[in-house]
């Protein structure tokens, strides 16, 4: 029975090991999501990040102005008829601490997250278990370099196979057993593990390129960057620019209702924190280099 509640422990320790890395991305991939847009001229009782969590949480987040608190972007729920483009008529609106209020289509502005009102939340999900499972590959397969092989013999013989390992991992030159130890019972067998971590961290990368592509944030994954000339780049994040623009143009749909409905002038942009940062040759000097 002990041995049983040790073998659970394995697998336990393994299945944590691989929820820590998949918290570890989830929340790396989270923060991305949430710090993608900026705001100019939104009233100051507005919070973008609850506005940004939430939308990343429910997919969608109600603009609408309290009598006492003034303007608040907040969670809301569904309620009643909706209107020919599927939007519901009656919201109503609450935040954590038990606050909520009822409004409806002629004094509040849903903020969708994308054009499909798809949920951002499960999607990261997905590319977080992903990303956890190759890092726990990558370190199973590293491991497997350190200790490739596999010895078999009765119970009573493992305290010595484990010391006969001992040096023979140590490097002895010579390895003694002792004469009740019988050649016969003792099977050792290479599992001649082939190293492909490097292949794993590869894909790992293009899985965590792939990510940010879903988010629109611009990423470049050609290794021989310098050959790339500044029109490569470009159709290179076609892609990325695509998947922006769902969640951009969304936000920019509703921000001008917001301003038509309250008289503001709120602005929202891409927070382009990646591409800034890339810097490419020029054509002449990609020519010259060759």
């Amino acid at each position: 029975m002990k041995r049983r509640y040790k073998h659970l422990d394995f697998f336990d320790e393994s299945a944590r090991t691989i929820l820590d890395y998949f918290y570890y991305y989830f929340n790396r991939l989270k923060e991305l999501a949430i710090s993608r847009f900026e705001y100019e001229n939104m009233p100051l009782t507005v919070d973008t990040r609850y506005l940004e969590l939430k939308v990343f949480e429910n997919t969608k987040a109600l603009f609408f102005k309290d009598d006492i608190l003034g303007f608040l972007t907040l969670a809301y729920a569904d309620g009643g008829r909706l209107d020919i483009y599927g939007n519901s008529i009656k919201r109503r609106a609450y935040a954590d601490n038990g606050y909520h209020i009822n409004r409806d289509n002629t004094n509040s502005v849903i903020i969708y997250d994308n054009y499909l009102r798809r949920s951002t939340y499960n999607d990261i999900t997905i590319f977080s278990k992903k990303l956890a499972l190759l890092d726990h590959v990558i370190n199973i397969n590293v491991n497997a370099q350190k200790t490739p092989i596999l010895i078999t013999a009765s119970q009573n013989d493992r305290l010595s196979m484990l010391n006969l390992y001992k040096e023979y991992s140590g490097g002895a030159p010579v390895i003694f057993g002792d004469k009740n130890l019988n050649p016969e019972w003792l099977k050792v067998l290479n599992t001649q593990a082939p190293y492909v971590a490097r292949d794993l961290y590869e894909l790992k990368i293009n899985t965590w390129n792939e990510a940010l592509t879903y988010l629109g944030i611009s990423n470049v994954s050609i290794q021989k960057r310098e050959r790339m000339v500044s029109d490569e780049v470009t159709k290179n994040l076609g892609g990325t620019i695509a998947s922006r623009n769902s969640a951009l143009n969304s936000r920019q749909y509703a921000i001008e209702q917001i301003n038509k409905m309250f008289d503001l002038d709120i602005k929202v942009s891409f927070n382009d924190f990646d591409s800034s940062n890339v810097e490419m040759p020029n054509s002449e000097e990609v020519d010259n280099n060759e």
